[in-house]
């Protein structure tokens, strides 16, 4: 076997942000992994009293492992966390769980347990939601693009709210309901131009992009709602963005909705404010996330703000969490297949990068692809004394851009037959995952107190080929 030469001194190749393992090059980071992730003595990656190697022996690889009691502990926090900062300024507030973020019948029961309405954006969420047993008005129904067939179920079954993101929405909505017999609530959208800091992508309140109404539309579509008889205006809604650490943008955001609420009072209620939710988590050691708590209490600060300087009274207030509640929660491990040393050169002369290749990629995790996202990767099946080596972790797609961990340290003396853990991947990998050249969709695995149980099932090629119209079991 061939082990790259490693150095005791930083890479070249590595960008500013990445720290060099002054120590145990497979140390974790407290503030990245799940609650209940440790080494064993043997320095194998354990979760929920789970080690690696018995997980992917047990489930196959890839996996995504979600750790339970890390999970419910967010989740139960965050819903006391915004109570008591909203209490402190005389405000009710409610939590919907942004279940976009990924969502399986078990994580939906979580969050009722944990007391936190769910939001869904597609009528297929809608459906898992209402499998889980959620009671219909703890549900939200987003979506820019809402079918007929999706706006009729919902009225039917008789969702909480409906968010509306167009004009067009409002007729079809009050038609659904109206044939119903049934008075829907609905809340409107509002593009509140509150450049949020974050990727282009995940910047949801720009003016230029495809979520929300205007303030201009919003105003005729709220008095369209009032003359109609089968809706009932609930409140307002927005939502800047995702991955935020700071609590301004929401103070701007309150500020903009709280002046409209104000102006809008004069022709009726207003009950509701949602200022959304993209709170943000740590993906990397040196990431700088909020503590929740602590956003909380800022945001609520904010708010305070608004209020006052509107002089407006004090609605409810509802946020969507869901990123922050799952995200820490969830990892990905996977099994080396090859490796491969690779000399970069440069203006210092030539420079080492090892390229370690996975059995998954961008199907399993496609967010370093689309938003240029960073996450970090551990050794998970043993210790190693060996030193610190830059490494590209990458899937085996057919794409160059297939990068699962862009830059970190490894071991140097990493081989085929290793395992390597990805964190914080709870949130937006199973739910972007794909069959992208006919990979295995992995299986979703909690664990819990020494114990793992399935969430959702691997998607094997056989059951790809099921789907092809053309493909006879029989014959194969």
């Amino acid at each position: 076997m061939h082990t790259p030469a490693a150095s005791s001194l930083p890479s070249p190749l590595a960008p500013e942000w990445l720290q060099f393992p002054a120590g145990d090059v497979n140390q974790l980071d407290d503030g990245v992994w799940s609650r209940t992730a440790k080494r064993t003595d043997e320095g194998e990656l354990e979760i929920g009293g789970v080690r690696a190697s018995q997980l992917l022996q047990d489930f196959g690889s890839p996996l995504y492992v979600i750790d339970e009691t890390d999970v419910r502990e967010r989740a139960a926090a965050a819903a006391q966390d915004f109570t008591t900062a909203f209490t402190d300024i005389g405000a009710e507030v409610e939590l919907h769980y942004a279940s976009k973020a990924f969502l399986s019948i078990d994580v939906a029961r979580w969050m009722a347990e944990a007391g936190l309405g769910l939001d869904v954006s597609s009528g297929g969420e809608l459906e898992v939601a209402l499998a889980a047993g959620i009671a219909p008005k703890e549900i939200g129904l987003h979506g820019n693009n809402k079918s007929i067939v999706e706006i009729e179920r919902a009225v039917e079954v008789g969702v909480g709210s409906i968010i509306i993101d167009s004009l067009q929405e409002v007729e079809r909505i009050a038609d659904a309901a109206a044939r119903a017999g049934k008075i829907q609530p609905v809340m409107v959208r509002l593009n509140a131009g509150i450049h949020a800091s974050t990727h282009s992508y995940l910047a949801t309140s720009h003016e230029d992009q495809k979520f929300g109404l205007t303030f201009d539309v919003a105003r005729e579509a709220i008095a369209r709602i009032r003359e109609l008889d089968s809706l009932e205006l609930l409140g307002l809604h927005s939502h800047i963005g995702s991955s935020i650490y700071e609590p301004s943008g929401f103070g701007a955001a309150a500020h903009k909705l709280m002046s409209f609420r104000a102006e809008l009072l004069g022709g009726g209620p207003v009950p509701e404010v949602n200022l959304g939710g993209g709170f943000g988590i740590a993906y990397l050691p040196s990431d700088d996330a909020p503590v929740l708590a602590d956003l909380a209490r800022g945001i609520a600060a904010e708010v305070a703000r608004a209020v006052q300087e509107t002089g407006s009274d004090l609605p409810k207030f509802t946020f969507e969490p869901g990123r922050s509640i799952v995200g820490p929660g969830g990892t990905t491990l996977y099994t080396v297949g090859t490796t491969k040393p690779v000399d970069v050169p440069g203006e210092a002369g030539n420079a080492k990068r090892l390229y370690v290749a996975v059995d998954g990629g961008m199907s399993d995790n496609i967010r370093p692809a689309l938003y240029e996202a960073d996450y970090c990767v551990r050794l998970a099946n043993r210790e190693s004394e060996a030193s610190p080596q830059l490494a590209r972790v990458v899937g085996k797609h057919c794409e160059s851009g297939d990068i699962v961990v862009n830059n970190d340290y490894l071991p140097a003396d990493i081989t085929p037959g290793d395992l390597l853990a990805v964190p914080a991947t709870g949130a937006y990998c199973w739910s972007l995952s794909n069959h992208y050249n006919y990979l295995d969709r992995p299986a979703v695995i909690a664990v819990r107190d020494g114990a793992a149980r399935t969430l959702i099932r691997r998607i094997t090629i056989n059951d790809q080929l099921a789907h092809d119209a053309a493909w006879s079991p029989e014959e194969n």
